[in-house]
């Protein structure tokens, strides 16, 4: 992997920040979906024609199963300059508390695609989740859909467009212990889910584990 390497960004869409608003034309960032356990939705997602690249329990624990997923249309999307980020969709089952929550690609799209974005381009993603996973039901975090295209992480913070480049050279060492998983898109980046330690990503206990759907945190390499 190293020998494609000349750029690291890191995105901070950190998904646990979706603003919340009330306004017509806003776009949920989350469904609800019925209650199934981890394998039992790993196993729908591959029949759908999703391929899973992981499943992550947050801050190891064990009742929260992240699955973080991908198909063709969403890696042909992403294989742009600094859009590797919308190559991936993201599915959390909570055992203990019964939930399944999932990422709408109408959503991400349209903030990780910006304005390369082209309407109606979630359309076939979404009706292979809601295929896969049964009824999906919005959830209340939402943002208008005219913002999406100038995300950010929260107020103060930089834009999604704003990239951080931590690294630029010929090579980079990636700790193969601490990834999550790679995924190697046509434009010739690669997305990488990172692990963190325990302890960092204990702050879902504070904010709630139903935001836990934002880790594994990942970076563009370009």
């Amino acid at each position: 992997m190293s020998k494609m390497i000349s750029k690291l960004t890191a995105t901070l869409a950190l998904f646990f920040f979706a603003a919340v608003s009330l306004h017509a034309g806003n776009v949920s960032a989350y469904y609800d979906a019925p209650y199934a356990d981890a394998k039992t939705v790993k196993g729908k997602l591959g029949k759908a024609g999703f391929k899973v690249l992981a499943t992550y329990s947050p801050a190891a624990k064990e009742n929260l199963k992240v699955m973080v997923f991908t198909n063709k249309a969403l890696i042909s999307n992403a294989s742009k300059k600094t859009r590797g980020f919308a190559a991936i969709q993201r599915v959390m089952v909570d055992s203990k508390a019964k939930t399944v929550r999932v990422t709408n690609p109408t959503y991400w799209l349209q903030a990780f695609m910006q304005k390369e974005y082209k309407a109606g381009s979630d359309k076939a993603i979404t009706a292979s989740i809601g295929k896969a996973l049964g009824k999906l039901t919005a959830t209340k975090d939402v943002l208008k859909s005219g913002d999406l295209a100038h995300y950010h992480y929260a107020i103060s913070m930089p834009y999604y467009e704003d990239m951080l480049e931590l690294k630029s050279g010929a090579a980079l060492a990636v700790n193969p212990k601490k990834v999550a998983f790679t995924l190697k898109l046509a434009n010739g980046s690669t997305l990488v889910g990172v692990k963190m330690s325990k302890a960092s990503e204990k702050f879902i206990e504070t904010i709630g584990e139903d935001k836990a759907l934002a880790l594994p945190y990942t970076v563009l390499i370009e």
